[in-house]
């Protein structure tokens, strides 16, 4: 399931697309009325994607954009950004500063569901993940076989181990808290120590090489994929 930020602080708004993206199943909608707060839970947790008015209480969506773009964990994250304003100014700057797409408000339902897909297939696109397959200079995973190759070299991974490698490769190259990963790797009522990521993190580096993931002292690891 997709996990999305929404960042409106018109009520009305916020339930209509809550209601229509969370429709199929798909999605999870977290919902925030100021700027502050949602960047507090991308502190928490990074979302899949972020849907960002750009007129807010608190501060202005252009802000809030510069933020993620500058943070670590969210630089990589998508952005769809909402505005009643229409003036081209505005769009430039939007996406100058990192958005992904630009939306003006009115707009239907369909079309906010159809731009979210659409940054959700190019990011898969781009991450190399679509499928159960993944491939970059020296790295080939079939994940439904279970089957790891390493510079030419098959490689055996746990299931814990493989799981853990393939979501950071999922991240396309943002950061995973050591608490984010135990919540995805072991289950979010997990108990297990977040010390436990250090070991597999190790382990993997054993097995293919200690340059296959990155150690971001403070925030967390992220995957180095090799063109």
């Amino acid at each position: 399931m997709n996990s999305i930020y929404l960042v409106e602080d018109d009520p009305d708004i916020v339930s209509l697309i809550k209601r229509h993206l969370e429709r199929g199943g798909d999605h999870s909608v977290s919902t925030f009325a100021n700027g502050a707060a949602f960047l507090a839970a991308c502190q928490e947790r990074v979302p899949d994607l972020v849907i960002l008015d750009l007129s807010l209480p608190d501060t202005d969506g252009l802000t809030l954009c510069r933020e993620l773009r500058a943070w670590d964990t969210t630089s990589a994250v998508p952005i769809l950004m909402v505005t009643a304003r229409a003036g081209e100014r505005d769009r430039v700057t939007g996406l100058d500063l990192g958005a992904d797409d630009y939306l003006t408000k009115p707009f239907s339902l369909q079309e906010l569901a159809a731009r979210v897909r659409a940054l959700q297939r190019r990011v898969q696109r781009e991450r190399g993940t679509a499928g159960e397959a993944y491939e970059d200079a020296r790295l080939e995973i079939d994940r439904a076989r279970h089957k790891v190759t390493f510079e030419g070299k098959d490689v055996h991974l746990t299931k814990r181990e493989l799981d853990l490698l393939w979501y950071l490769i999922s991240l396309g190259g943002r950061v995973a808290t050591r608490e984010q990963i135990v919540e995805v790797v072991w289950g979010p009522s997990s108990d297990v120590d977040t010390r436990i990521v250090d070991v597999h993190v190790r382990s993997l580096r054993r097995k293919l090489r200690d340059d296959v993931i990155d150690t971001l002292i403070g925030s967390g690891y992220r995957f180095e994929r090799r063109q």
